[in-house]
Parts: C-alpha cells; structure tokens; sequence
C-alpha cells in the first residue's frame, strides 16, 4: 500500500537542509521539483500533500501531477489544515506526517500516523540517494584490465 505524505511547506522550504536547493522566487514550486527530482517521498505512487500558510503568490503557475497536491491554508494556519487532513485520513498508517511543529506532531502521533522532523525527512531522501548511487558505484570502482588480472589470478588458483 502507498504511503500519503502530508508536508509542512514552509517548515521544508525555510530549513537550512534545504537553503541551498530550493532556488527561484516561486519557493512551493522549487519544492515539488526537489521532492520530484531527488525521489524525496520514494515511489511515485505515494501521494503528497504540500501544506502552505497563507494564499497562493499571484501568478504562481499549477502544478499537474495527480499524485501531489498543493495546498494553501488561507485564513486558517497550516497547522489546523495538516491537523484536519490528518484527522479525516482513511487508513492513518499509511500517513507520514513532515513537520518540525510540535503540536502538529503530537495530533499526528495520537492519531496513528507517522511522523519525521524537516530534518529526519532529509535524511532519509539522502540515504535513499545514497543507496541508489552506491548500487552502481561497485560496478565503475574495478577497471577492465583489473578484472582480468583478477580472473587470472582466480584460474591460476581454483583449475589447477
């Protein structure tokens, strides 16, 4: 079963793990092309929903992607709309909750979700990252001529 992540927006876009990286004035849209590009929330069969403060910035551009959702809070806090999502989640265990709010981890936690600081959720995508790099990375480490001298080396020993 896919997991349905519920994210902090501005908790992720203001942390210093993600100062660097989400460049360009249109902060919600940097940040669904890093989770994107990065596999930040692992299969692109898992849901995100982006949780922002406030109003969407005039002329900020759609996003289509039927498996993320960006959400502007408007006169309520993000806070109370990750709370109210949370709270009206099918399957709670299936729901991992990003948020660095501690009160917005409590609600999560009481209610069977899961939950990851900005920080933990960061590192994560980076071991992932990692993980995937190091599966190709044993393959280019050995040079062809090594390979040869090792399978000689090999014979010599094992067909005698």
């Amino acid at each position: 079963m896919s997991l349905h992540y519920i994210i902090d927006g501005y908790n992720l876009v203001r942390h210093r793990v993600f100062e660097g990286v989400l460049k360009g004035a249109d902060k919600p849209r940097a940040l669904v092309h890093c989770i994107r590009e990065r596999h930040l929330c692992g299969s692109r069969k898992n849901k995100i929903t982006i949780v922002f403060d406030g109003f969407p910035a005039a002329g900020s551009a759609h996003i289509e992607d039927p498996a993320l959702e960006i959400l502007f809070s408007r006169e309520e806090s993000a806070d109370e709309r990750i709370k109210r999502l949370v709270e009206s989640a099918a399957h709670p265990k299936t729901v991992l909750v990003v948020s660095d709010d501690n009160e917005v981890r409590f609600f999560a936690r009481s209610a069977g979700t899961q939950v990851l600081k900005v920080a933990e959720f960061a590192a994560v995508a980076h071991k992932r990252a990692a993980g995937s790099a190091g599966k190709d990375a044993g393959k280019a480490e050995i040079s062809q001529s090594s390979m040869l001298a090792i399978n000689r080396e090999l014979r010599s020993l094992w067909l005698k």
